[in-house]
């Protein structure tokens, strides 16, 4: 390939290059930590060098948007490869404003943007990306497609939308399927709408879902029953898509998964008994939601964690041998951790207790609460800096798009539902540039729903697809 890269490929993304590079559609299915961003990057260059685009829109999670910018983008873009590149803020200073007008003058460069997501759901953010797109010759790329998998989504719309003013169309995930096959669809409509041969998702859904029929609070709704057809789709995802997987081309340390247990304190068994009574008796004799299940779960979990809402919106602490036990382990390990858990209160509560044992600059954060200016720099912290051991997020934030190398200790204090971010979270130490074997540690209260979400998600099952009302009794 006569390309001068910046730095060399491996091989799975060399082979990655040679069949997408010109192709106006394309989906890296790489799994996390497979160099996707790279092989996005280079082939933007590529269709540059060769006087085929002058623009470049990518599209990712609002989490990972500035690793584009601070990171990826200058890692991996050639020094040859003359660039104007913008990161996209809504609310802008006249010197932002500035920037973003240079995009719209005419000139050699290549001009890239890079927005988040969730600004495509807004006029404005649209209204930008439509300016951009129609005045260059431009390669779009969604960095994570799984955030366009809803068909009813604002923000899927206008994607789709904007994807037909693209030259060439690129989407970049590791888990497309998050859910189930039909997550497919918006990903591959935003490429092309002819690449799967369904002008609708709905005729999409006959052709690889059975469906029945739930009665619902005196309403009658359509869920899937189970899936069908799917080695003919998985054919035809082959013509314009590549799939790696790490083992497949990697050889990267093993992955260890080790549980502790943890006892409930006699408050926590008092409450979680009142709670789990409560959530039966809730469901008893109706059909419920997914979402309803999920609530119910919820509330069970959070007493395991030391906390609960009351039936009056009332947030209540409760004695808890959870924290105790992570600061075992965390005394046990030798390294660096990361620290995921669900809730923002326990996050606190882990920052507060490690800060007080191990000194102010032993841990950095990483979650919805930190501001965007000091994400970056935590993470450079606790990849370079000898004296930052920890770092604790929750994988809704952290859990996406960035590179946490220098542990080699996970430690799951609690779990979400989503079995997306459990993967992207578990991946963030399990990737280029690991060379120990990483320890994965799930904090779990014996008997109780800790046991079977652990369960379900070391088994890749999603619960919240998996977890109807009727099975509720065997959850909790």
């Amino acid at each position: 390939m006569n390309y001068k890269f910046k730095l060399k490929p491996y091989k799975h993304q060399l082979t990655a290059l040679e069949k997408s590079w010109n192709k106006q559609t394309y989906a890296y299915f790489m799994e996390m930590g497979t160099g996707k961003t790279k092989v996005l990057i280079d082939n933007m260059s590529m269709l540059y060098d060769k006087g085929k685009i002058n623009g470049a829109l990518i599209i990712a999670p609002k989490g990972v948007i500035k690793t584009w910018h601070e990171q990826e983008l200058p890692t991996h873009l050639p020094s040859h490869v003359e660039n104007v590149t913008v990161l996209w803020q809504p609310n802008i200073t006249k010197k932002q404003q500035a920037s973003l007008d240079l995009l719209s003058m005419t000139g050699t460069e290549l001009h890239i943007l890079i927005m988040n997501v969730e600004a495509l759901s807004t006029v404005k953010g649209k209204e930008f990306a439509f300016k951009f797109l129609n005045s260059h010759s431009a390669l779009m790329a969604v960095d994570e497609s799984t955030t366009i998998k809803t068909p009813s989504a604002r923000r899927t719309k206008n994607i789709i939308k904007l994807g037909k003013m693209a030259k060439y169309r690129r989407i970049m995930t590791g888990s497309p399927v998050t859910k189930n096959p039909l997550d497919l669809y918006t990903q591959c409509e935003f490429l092309d709408p002819w690449l799967l041969d369904f002008t609708s998702y709905y005729a999409f859904r006959n052709r690889y879902a059975e469906m029945k029929t739930l009665h619902l609070s005196g309403r009658s709704i359509q869920v899937v029953h189970k899936f069908q057809n799917l080695g003919e789709l998985s054919d035809r995802l082959k013509d314009f898509s590549y799939r790696v997987l790490k083992e497949d081309c990697l050889d990267l340390p093993e992955k260890i998964f080790v549980k502790r247990h943890i006892e409930l304190t006699a408050d926590q068994k008092k409450i979680y008994e009142e709670m789990k009574k409560k959530a039966v008796a809730h469901m008893n004799g109706k059909v419920a939601s997914t979402m309803t299940v999920l609530t119910q779960l919820m509330r069970l979990q959070q007493i395991t964690c030391g906390h609960f809402v009351a039936d009056d919106g009332t947030h209540h602490a409760v004695a808890s041998n959870r924290l105790k036990e992570l600061m075992d382990v965390l005394e046990e390990t030798e390294g660096k951790a990361i620290i995921w858990a669900h809730w923002q209160r326990d996050v606190n509560g882990i920052l507060s207790e490690v800060k007080k044992k191990y000194g102010q600059d032993s841990i950095v954060d990483y979650y919805g609460v930190t501001p965007q200016e000091e994400r970056q720099p935590n993470i450079k912290k606790f990849q370079d800096d000898p004296r930052c051991r920890f770092m604790v997020g929750t994988p809704s934030t952290g859990g996406y798009g960035i590179t946490l190398t220098a542990a080699n200790t996970v430690i799951y204090y609690s779990n979400g539902y989503d079995l997306e971010k459990r993967l992207q979270s578990e991946d963030r130490a399990h990737r280029i540039g690991q060379k120990k074997p990483v320890t994965y540690v799930d904090l779990i209260a014996e008997d109780t729903v800790d046991e079977k979400i652990v369960q379900s998600l070391r088994k890749k099952i999603n619960i919240a697809s998996q977890v109807l009302g009727e099975e509720l009794k065997s959850w909790i």
